[in-house]
């Protein structure tokens, strides 16, 4: 098998569903599904077994990806967030590119689900940002992250010990013995929900500062972001 893709879900009954329809209509099919599931206490466990994917336990996001990786079978893991949905051609392109690359580790810019005009500037902004810090600071986002499994266990994986941004802490480490790049040929689409809930000034400021903080002191190990995985009810 060429890919396990790896779900973290926490309460993600009104999400999880679309992800899954776009992973059923994919042209690529050499791949498994895995949901990490962190105890949901709504319908997202009868979902996932409904659609017929694996369920396993799951814990915070970097828990459940860890956990879903030990359960993975794939060549390369491809960690998604619960809120994205797939274009049918995704992992037929992202694939083919990685194949004929020399990459251990990919992310892919970002595609805003959403018609305002203010989160097409700010997914604009963040894209350049990462094109240009590409080579020597490299970032992704818990969205779209393929990874070879190989890579993966040779870092041990995320570290469960931090508390924010544990998926650019992931892609760093992994960069400083592994290739990493952004894909060409894919764009991820992203949910704006948290932007919509928390405020995109509130937002904003969170994530510059958080950025100041892994380069000036290094990966956030304390709650001081208030960081809580699946609060959208």
């Amino acid at each position: 098998m060429l890919l396990s893709i790896i779900i973290p879900t926490f309460n993600e009954e009104k999400t999880l569903p679309r992800l899954l329809e776009s992973l059923s209509r994919q042209t690529f099919r050499d791949f498994e599904i895995i949901v990490a599931d962190n105890h949901s206490t709504d319908a997202t466990r009868t979902i996932a077994g409904k659609a017929g994917v694996r369920v396993v336990d799951g814990g915070s996001p970097a828990q459940g990806r860890n956990n879903g990786a030990k359960a993975a079978a794939g060549e390369w893991l491809l960690f998604l967030d619960a809120d994205t949905c797939l274009p049918s051609d995704f992992l037929e392109k992202a694939t083919g590119e990685l194949t004929g690359s020399d990459l251990s580790v990919a992310s892919c810019l970002l595609d805003p689900l959403s018609d305002r005009k203010i989160d097409k500037i700010m997914h604009g902004a963040v894209n350049f940002y990462f094109r240009e810090t590409e080579d020597f600071f490299p970032h992704a986002t818990g969205s779209c992250i393929f990874a070879k499994r190989e890579a993966h266990r040779s870092v041990g994986g995320y570290d469960e010990r931090v508390r924010f941004a544990e998926d650019q802490d992931y892609v760093m480490r992994l960069s400083r013995s592994e290739e990493f790049g952004f894909l060409r040929s894919v764009r991820i689409p992203v949910s704006v929900r948290r932007l919509d809930k928390d405020g995109r000034l509130r937002v904003s400021v969170k994530y510059i500062a958080a950025e100041a903080h892994l380069i000036f002191i290094g990966p956030i190990y304390t709650d001081i972001f208030r960081y809580r995985f699946g609060n959208f009810g």
